[in-house]
């Protein structure tokens, strides 16, 4: 009898701990399907254009309240300097990933 409840306590344990292999493997891959589609909006084209977009209503808006000419014309080249800047950084984040190696 004592073998049997020994037994019988080590599969329960083992069991137990199977599941709770399983329960942590489900967790990591429900983590990384989120990951990946965050990934996917950071780098997709819709994004990068409602941050040009953005980007640009909010230098027309301070260009428009500091009385600055022609501010729809001159919110332009912030702008594209700005969607520039943050478009080169995969390039620069490639570059620096290297050289750490």
């Amino acid at each position: 009898m004592a073998v049997d409840n020994f037994l019988r306590i080590m599969y329960n344990t083992f069991v137990d701990e199977i599941e709770q292999i399983k329960k942590d493997i489900l967790e990591i891959k429900e983590r990384n399907a989120r990951v990946e589609i965050e990934k996917a909006w950071e780098t997709s084209l819709s994004r990068k254009i409602l941050v040009a977009i953005l980007t640009y209503i909010v230098v027309v808006l301070f260009f428009f309240f500091a009385k600055l000419p022609k501010p729809f014309l001159n919110a332009i080249v912030p702008t594209l300097g700005f969607v520039l800047s943050t478009a080169s950084i995969p390039y620069f984040k490639k570059v620096w990933i290297k050289n750490k190696k």
